[in-house]
């Protein structure tokens, strides 16, 4: 179906695009805790404005610069309700002239990773747009997603992933190169590339392994199988699990206030502590 068509990762597809239909399989495998139904026209508000999901093409990332209490803080919303925020040319674009933006920004302090849409994190790499690319066009695809996220890595700034839904290849990749991870205990995660006949594309074959150890990261990999947030939470996926609230957004909610610990230190401090622990991790 389409919403399987809108799965996948970032590595090089080989074999045919029909394949995703297996990955939605994964969309519904644990119980976990109770999940929400959302109407078509989900309206929810979060820090006090009220947001509809009839996203225009430029709003399918939302930059939000915090005041009062979170002032340094910087939110960058995923929004493309319609492909499960799913990364496309045009939003990884958006999300390089953001964080292009945000590195030079001394008002920065912390940035927050989020999705506007309830119930999805990111659900990988647009499978229905690499359908319509010319093969010569994939490779330049991986490589424009890998650098991006890269980028993202490299913030001068603490970041922080909030995953209040699911978060399947190339969107967990997202979440695995900000320094600290949330999740909603509702929330999927998982590299499921191998499925597609892929490997994870943009970090995920180096990062995971990182953050969870090799063994754990290689049967992930290989298993394709996706995890909920009280899973992710005991293997060291991400640092806090939260339970869902009715407005969808407890991990972003407890993002802010680990970000809120983050605000008060010494912004030069926080550059060097970050590049000192990044380098390390790397020989």
């Amino acid at each position: 179906g389409s919403m399987a068509a809108a799965l996948g990762g970032l590595g090089l597809l080989q074999g045919r695009v029909g394949l995703a239909a297996a990955a939605a399989a994964t969309f519904f495998s644990r119980p976990g805790c109770r999940a929400l139904v959302w109407g078509d026209g989900a309206v929810f508000s979060s820090a006090g404005r009220s947001y509809s999901f009839e996203a225009k093409e430029e709003e399918e990332l939302r930059v939000r610069y915090l005041d009062d209490e979170h002032k340094g803080i910087v939110v960058l919303g995923l929004n493309r309700s319609h492909a499960r925020n799913a990364l496309n040319k045009n939003l990884l674009k958006m999300m390089s002239k953001a964080v292009d933006a945000l590195k030079s920004d001394k008002k920065v302090r912390t940035v927050i990773f989020r999705s506007e849409v309830p119930g999805i994190f990111c659900a990988g790499a647009d499978l229905k747009e690499r359908a319509k690319m010319h093969s010569s066009e994939v490779g330049s695809f991986a490589s424009k997603a890998r650098a991006t996220i890269n980028e993202m890595a490299n913030l001068p700034v603490p970041t922080i992933a909030a995953i209040d839904g699911t978060a399947l290849g190339g969107g967990l990749e997202l979440a695995l190169a900000c320094d600290i991870r949330v999740a909603a205990c509702s929330a999927k995660m998982g590299l499921v590339e191998t499925k597609l006949a892929i490997i994870p594309g943009a970090g995920g074959t180096q990062r995971l392994p990182r953050i969870i150890g090799v063994s754990l990261a290689k049967e992930l990999i290989f298993s394709a199988r996706t995890v909920d947030g009280e899973e992710a939470k005991s293997i060291g996926l991400i640092s806090h699990v939260v339970e869902q609230n009715e407005a969808g957004d407890a991990a972003y909610r407890r993002a802010l206030v680990l970000a809120r610990e983050f605000l008060p230190q010494g912004p030069l401090a926080m550059r060097v502590a970050k590049l000192a622990i990044n380098q390390g991790m790397e020989v």
